[in-house]
């Protein structure tokens, strides 16, 4: 009976790390954009949008994750609002008042066979907290800023537009300071990182060419509501106003030479339409 009892606590033993390195993700043969659900936003006041109510179909804004798989590595761009740890089992995390995520970014992560650990890079589009809420969760990767960007993230006294709490272990991160326009990420042309300063000293933007979907630009905050882009107003908050406007000038050219799409990160109805993890545009 005792034998008989080891044998079954070997049996499971190995069925649960067989089970645990089937989910373990393996480099794809093509790159792969994974999206996230890492919460939103219910933004009280839109008037520094200018905008009105009227003019937009919500104030609710979406805050999106995203995961690049690449045969060479894996990016993280982008890491939610609410940090992981204020998320209680069955109920929605929330910070600063308006903004609330029910998910887990770890746990996503791992439904698709990833540890926060594991992953090669983190970039942020910029600083601001609705999207470095777990940013510490991947101070084993290598960050890839702006210097601008880190000046201000480390910046004392901090800025009241972020949560310095969040993304602390990045200071001590290995970090690859961004000094180019455009930053290739795995040196084959895929996945670029863009510069489009404004919203922020060193905000920036991410292009990712996927074999069936087409290329993909990921926003961060160059627009926030798509009814800003088709009226072209500028919100008042921005860093620089006029280098906001600039930057949106450049990224537009650059759609359309690239044939590109342009996600809204913050657009609440296009994002639910987007396919989330487990699937995956590739």
């Amino acid at each position: 009976m005792i034998r008989l009892r080891a044998l079954i606590v070997v049996l499971c033993v190995t069925s649960a790390l067989t089970s645990a390195q089937q989910r373990k993700a393996q480099p794809p043969s093509s790159v792969r954009l994974y999206v996230f659900d890492c919460g939103k936003l219910d933004i009280p006041d839109i008037t520094p949008y200018q905008l009105t109510r009227a003019q937009i179909a919500t104030n609710m804004m979406s805050v999106p994750c995203f995961l690049v798989a690449h045969p060479k590595g894996t990016l993280m761009w982008d890491v939610g609002v609410v940090p992981d740890r204020l998320i209680a089992a069955g109920r929605a995390g929330t910070l600063r008042a308006y903004g609330s995520s029910t998910r887990k970014l770890e746990a996503q992560l791992n439904e698709v066979g990833y540890a926060p650990s594991e992953i090669t890079y983190l970039s942020l589009s910029h600083f601001h907290w609705d999207h470095v809420g777990n940013a510490n969760l991947f101070a084993q990767a290598t960050w890839l800023v702006r210097k601008a960007e880190r000046d201000v993230m480390f910046a004392d006294p901090p800025s009241p537009r972020t949560e310095p709490e969040n993304f602390s272990a990045l200071k001590g991160s290995r970090t690859t300071l961004i000094t180019t326009a455009d930053y290739d990420v795995f040196g084959d042309g895929k996945v670029v990182i863009k510069s489009a300063p404004g919203h922020s000293p060193g905000h920036q933007v991410l292009f990712v060419n996927l074999a069936n979907t087409g290329s993909v630009v990921l926003s961060g905050d160059l627009y926030h509501y798509p009814e800003e882009r088709a009226l072209k107003k500028v919100p008042t908050t921005e860093f620089d106003r006029e280098q906001s406007a600039a930057s949106r000038a450049s990224v537009e050219a650059f759609l359309k030479r690239a044939h590109a799409q342009l996600w809204i990160q913050h657009d609440f109805n296009g994002n639910s339409k987007l396919k989330k993890s487990p699937s995956y545009y590739d």
